[in-house]
């Protein structure tokens, strides 16, 4: 079905609505809606939390009786199922709504489609695809989950431009300038978990949590510590929500941890490391959309070469610090080019004094 340049128009404003919420929704989607009635905007909302209304019933609320006879634009299929809430096809359709323009059908099992097949048995005048990618690109962590059982994974990595992460001592604060390290907490925000390393922990004793952003929320915390090294006083603990995944147990020392206010899981593989990708099973089990990796070159190295991957966050910066610097990922040596890592280029930004580079494997 064709689209106007009006649709077009009222379907970027419903995914501006959405935006909002991206830093709040997890393990939700973003949603936005705006209601049209002759040519103007009689309604518009956004799901703004887990348990709170749908965005198409906070655009329905400020509509009123405008909603009669009125088309609505809305970036997520409506739901056609109980949940938290009840179906939001059934506020539309008791509304009087004659037609629905979605961006894209919900890849959650449960609803796939039930929520437009509603719609049409009811008379209305739907149509799906207006702006599909921007609207999965918002959702990019739930389409994965939906779609893969597993969270969508982004890598942050901060070098000089020649591939260098940190001095041989371990030293890297700070490698990029302020503006890069700002941009990297909206990365932090919109995230469900953010991901690290004992060798991090180790070196830097980082708080991994979100500090220039203004968030409701901090994301759960995920420590990666096959033989559980981590001190208990370490910064990571600071205000719980912490998940410490390991290989190998040790009862007073995941007691210890506990007080702290973490959770100790073990997945160990064969090789007596933890099990990276039944990790990320795990964490799409527990509702975690995108997961946001911040570590060392070891584990940069071990979650590529195990297929965790599913983005690259780069941020570059104009200085060298030779060959005896740390690497960005440790990968095994590659005897014939075609053993390359792929890479497409997303976006190349200026931030600040910096470039941030974006790629997908």
């Amino acid at each position: 079905m064709s689209h106007s340049e009006a649709d077009r128009q009222f379907m970027a404003r419903a995914l501006e609505l959405a935006a909002r919420g991206l830093y709040t929704t997890s393990p939700n989607p973003r949603v936005g809606c705006v209601i049209v009635k002759d040519g103007a905007i009689v309604g518009a909302g956004w799901h703004v939390a887990a348990g709170q209304p749908h965005a198409e019933v906070n655009a329905l609320q400020e509509a009123g009786a405008g909603a009669r006879g009125a088309t609505m634009y809305v970036t997520l299929e409506p739901c056609g199922h109980h949940g938290r809430t009840p179906p939001c096809a059934d506020a539309v359709i008791e509304a009087g709504i004659v037609r629905v323009v979605v961006a894209m059908q919900d890849p959650n099992p449960v609803v796939a489609g039930n929520g437009l097949d509603r719609l049409r048995s009811a008379g209305i005048e739907v149509s799906v695809g207006l702006m599909q990618e921007e609207a999965s690109e918002l959702n990019i962590g739930f389409v994965s989950r939906m779609a893969r059982g597993r969270p969508w994974v982004r890598m942050k990595v901060a070098a000089t431009l020649d591939g260098r992460t940190a001095l041989a001592n371990g030293e890297s604060q700070w490698i990029t300038g302020e503006a890069a390290r700002r941009d990297g907490h909206h990365f932090r925000a919109r995230a469900c978990a953010l991901l690290t390393g004992i060798g991090t922990v180790k070196d830097d004793d980082p708080q991994l949590n979100v500090r220039y952003v203004d968030t409701p929320r901090q994301p759960l915390r995920v420590l990666i510590d096959s033989r559980l090294e981590v001190s208990p006083a370490a910064r990571l603990f600071e205000g719980g929500n912490v998940l410490v995944v390991a290989a190998r147990g040790d009862g007073a020392k995941s007691a210890a941890l506990r007080a702290r206010g973490a959770e100790v899981l073990l997945l160990p593989n064969p090789h007596g490391k933890v099990e990276l990708p039944e990790l990320m099973l795990e964490l799409a089990r527990r509702g975690i959309n995108e997961v946001h990796v911040e570590a060392g070159t070891r584990l940069n190295g071990s979650l590529l070469r195990e297929g965790c991957v599913d983005e690259l966050l780069v941020y570059l910066a104009p200085s060298l610090i030779g060959d005896t610097g740390q690497g960005m990922f440790s990968l095994p040596e590659f005897t014939d080019i075609a053993q390359k890592i792929s890479l497409s280029i997303r976006e190349v930004s200026r931030i600040g004094e910096d470039i941030r580079v974006i790629a997908r494997l």
